[in-house]
């Protein structure tokens, strides 16, 4: 089986607009409600035997099992003849939610994630149809389950032959969006090892630097826009909360994240096929980005969107029939990809790589980068003299040993 995503922008009625907000309203209550009794079943297990809290107790008999998602979902349906309201949306659609709640609180568990929150109004921004049975693709046109054929802007093709088996619907402040999971009944082999070989280093004065030579600045997509958003967030800040200028003023703060967010996915894709252009191998340094984003220069870095990149990097060379994998990003920048002498820690002002063992000079970034290359070449089993060869481009000749 093999799956993709697609994405379009939704062109709804005013009808089926206000269709897709009473169900998100009706999926945050449920969340809320579902979260809160979670919730109160932990906070009943965790006061003292010999005393009570001065304040409140939460007071549950000690046979009542845990809620889990199976249990709430049960509850789900009984609640239904209550509260009418909750008919109204698909039933698969409100168990999604259920098992979103299940999904964060096994990364709290399991992961190290904080404690699942409520969710204001507005903050839930997105439903899910997990199965789309029947004809529900036509040209332009998606057949969503209770609320039927909705207009979209198909601005790509689809290929023939897949089934549409999942839908989700977004909210964002440009308007409703929809993402299509279509699979096919097909095999499709993963890219082996092949062709020209190139090497890549990230960082926050080059964000791409390659085995090659190449050097790409990185663009400031926030750092850029930030005056302008300390602007529009001061203008919220005058205006009373709840009111209808306030919600304008919110709007355009939205929009001018989301501005900025599209503008950095737009030059990762472009980046990545520029990389992918005339490479059969791709090798990326493993690094460890939850570290940096918590580090000094974790707004840069976070603004640089190093996890976005990586992840784009890796569809397009799959995609496009590119060997991708990473490798150990450790002293990358400590080693002279000439001879393998560890030359020590650098200063960050210091740009230029200069091996004292060899002699082998060039930028810091490039030489980072042709250590990533090697160490990719080690890893799929190329030999030193395949690259004494010359077959590898920016990588330095390297004299193989008589007695090998």
């Amino acid at each position: 089986m093999f799956n993709l995503t697609y994405e379009f922008k939704l062109k709804p009625t005013h009808a089926q607009a206000q269709t897709f907000e009473d169900w998100l309203e009706i999926n945050r209550r449920v969340y809320n409600y579902a979260l809160a009794e979670r919730k109160d079943w932990y906070l009943s297990r965790s006061c003292q035997m010999n005393a009570c809290s001065l304040k409140y107790e939460y007071i549950i008999p000690a046979d009542t099992p845990r809620p889990t998602y199976a249990s709430q979902c049960k509850a789900l349906t009984a609640a239904k003849k209550e509260f009418p309201e909750l008919k109204k949306v698909q039933s698969q659609v409100l168990q999604q939610t259920l098992k979103r709640l299940e999904v964060a609180f096994v990364a709290m568990w399991e992961r190290n994630h904080g404690f699942p929150r409520f969710k204001k109004p507005g903050r839930m921004r997105s439903f899910v149809f997990p199965q789309m049975q029947g004809e529900r693709l036509r040209a332009g046109m998606v057949n969503f389950p209770v609320i039927g054929w909705v207009k979209f802007r198909q601005s790509r093709g689809i290929a023939d032959g897949g089934v549409v088996k999942q839908a989700r619907v977004v909210k964002r402040v440009s308007g409703w969006y929809v993402m299509l999971t279509v699979q096919w009944d097909v095999s499709v082999p993963q890219p082996i090892p092949h062709g020209e070989a190139i090497g890549i280093d990230v960082g926050l004065t080059s964000f791409v630097a390659t085995s090659h030579g190449l050097l790409v600045k990185r663009p400031r997509f926030f750092v850029d826009t930030e005056r302008k958003l300390k602007l529009l967030q001061q203008r919220v800040s005058r205006k009373r909360i709840g009111s209808n200028n306030w919600k304008k003023a919110q709007r355009k703060v939205a929009k001018l994240h989301e501005y900025v967010a599209n503008c950095r996915k737009d030059w990762h894709s472009k980046l990545s096929h520029q990389i992918c252009n005339d490479a059969g191998m791709v090798f990326l340094e493993d690094l460890n980005l939850v570290g940096l984003s918590r580090g000094m220069l974790g707004k840069h870095c976070l603004d640089a969107g190093f996890g976005q990149f990586f992840n784009i990097l890796e569809q397009t060379c799959f995609k496009r029939g590119v060997y991708f994998q990473k490798v150990d990003s450790r002293k990358t920048s400590q080693i002279c990809p000439s001879c393998g002498i560890e030359t020590g820690k650098k200063e960050l002002s210091e740009r230029t790589h200069v091996c004292s063992h060899c002699g082998y000079t060039t930028d810091r970034d490039i030489a980072a980068a042709q250590v990533v290359l090697n160490r990719g070449l080690a890893a799929v089993g190329h030999t030193v003299k395949m690259l004494a060869e010359g077959k590898f481009i920016g990588i330095p000749v390297k004299q193989e040993s008589p007695n090998f």
